[in-house]
């Protein structure tokens, strides 16, 4: 989730999303960071909700800022992002049904399918490592 925050407006964002499955799981996710983060809801970039923010740098010294925690309302799924991996939720990802991993997206359809206890588990845990002082400095 390596981008910029924006000014753009988050509710008119989700009220333009096209598929009412992406709509409806994202305000699903929405009260469900504001609830884990206490953060307000910004986009970053075009298409990302994010929330809180930390920088990173790398080995090679780029360095950047990112959200701590986030999503986005993806045509094919709904894209989780968790920058600190997913090593410690296994127990969780068995237990959320449905889903698919990238590198550090955690991909969901219909989070109708899906554990809501299990998913506030993973974002929970990952929002507060990512949002600890000095994640994401090599």
């Amino acid at each position: 989730m390596s981008t910029v925050p924006t000014d753009a407006d988050v509710e008119a964002f989700v009220e333009a999303i096209a598929k009412p499955v992406r709509r409806r799981d994202a305000r699903t996710l929405l009260a469900l960071y504001a609830k884990i983060t206490g953060e307000p809801a910004v986009i970053w970039g075009p298409t990302i909700i994010g929330y809180g923010s930390y920088h990173y740098r790398y080995a090679s010294g780029r360095t950047g800022s990112a959200g701590a925690a986030g999503f986005s309302p993806r045509p094919r799924a709904t894209t989780i992002y968790l920058p600190d991996g997913f090593d410690d939720y296994a127990e969780d990802l068995a237990a959320l049904g449905p889903h698919s991993l990238g590198k550090v997206c955690l991909y969901l359809k219909d989070l109708e399918t899906n554990d809501l206890a299990a998913l506030e588990r993973i974002l929970t845990a990952s929002y507060a490592t990512c949002s600890a002082p000095g994640f994401g400095q090599v």
